[in-house]
């Protein structure tokens, strides 16, 4: 496809943006997971970005986010444009939307990493082509694609399962009891009152970390000091120090759960070493899982 044809292609429609998760449907969420098995399964069966540019903007220190996505968009035949907040005239006082407008006559899409999810709605409202969210404080839904595809290959089905997350409740948090919600899971956040997440369609709320992981089929841990946190790291890790997930916590859950953690982890705080790295957990099939399941958002977003 020429650029041309590739550029017609992509703008015949208004842009579909991915800010929150709440934006797909359950047959939508179904689809896109099956065809992120699929991309797993064979890496390089899909082209749909053959001739197409991403731009790939990170505000955000990245690891995870950054390696899937750059390489996710290669294997689709797509260019990868890397841009850091501090190299854009953003970080100068261009506004948003003037960023928006020039980026949409560059890329085909856009993704974000943000300290503000005003700015990244803002970047969605003016922008011609799709905006994806990377990350941004009220919302992580890349994450929880993975973390559903994750699920479903352990447990071969959603529907029914009840995830216990356990700690701050954080963007992680509520975008698993987002797509949790709409894909007819349980989701069970366990996180002292001062950190707890406000009511969120799709979660139950509690603040006993053994109440939370009762029955469930997995137990999900997430850093105690994240990105803009550092100030009120001491306090955080001492409120946060009853729902380290450790062994005995793990033991509570249903037989056979499993443990999962979006990563960067900090073993001995939020997870022990041995949950991390043993043998009861798939929190590096999470990892890879980003790939795929990006792959498939993108499918959907600019096919």
């Amino acid at each position: 496809m020429t650029d041309s044809a590739t550029s017609r292609a992509y703008t015949a429609r208004l842009p579909r943006h991915f800010l929150t998760g709440s934006e797909l449907s359950a047959g939508e969420l179904s689809a896109l997971l099956d065809r992120a098995d699929a991309l797993k399964a064979r890496p390089a069966g899909s082209r749909a970005l053959e001739g197409g540019f991403v731009a790939l903007v990170f505000e955000k220190p990245s690891t995870r986010t950054r390696l899937s996505f750059e390489r996710g968009i290669v294997e689709m035949g797509g260019h990868p444009m890397i841009l850091r907040g501090d190299e854009l005239q953003l970080a100068r006082g261009e506004s948003v939307r003037d960023t928006a407008l020039v980026l949409a006559r560059q890329a085909h899409a856009v993704g974000l990493r943000t300290g503000s999810h005003a700015a990244l709605e803002e970047l969605a409202r003016f922008s011609e082509v799709p905006v994806f969210n990377m990350l941004s404080p009220e919302h992580h839904p890349c994450q929880a694609l993975a973390d559903l595809m994750t699920l479903r290959e352990a447990f071969g089905r959603l529907e029914g399962l009840r995830i216990a997350y356990v700690g701050d409740g954080n963007n992680v948090a509520r975008s698993l009891a987002i797509l949790g919600q709409i894909a007819g899971m349980e989701i069970v956040v366990a996180a002292p009152d001062a950190l707890q997440l406000e009511p969120v369609a799709g979660a139950r709320l509690v603040s006993d970390p053994a109440e939370a992981v009762a029955g469930a089929h997995a137990v999900y841990a997430d850093v105690w000091v994240s990105m803009g946190d550092e100030e009120e790291a001491g306090a955080r890790r001492a409120a946060l120090e009853p729902y380290r997930l450790d062994d005995a916590l793990l033991d509570r859950a249903a037989g056979g759960a499993i443990a999962l953690h979006c990563l960067p982890a900090h073993p001995g705080e939020e997870i022990t070493a041995e949950v991390l790295y043993g043998p009861r957990q798939r929190i590096w099939d999470q990892a890879e899982n980003r790939r795929h399941a990006q792959k498939a958002l993108l499918e959907l977003l600019l096919t």
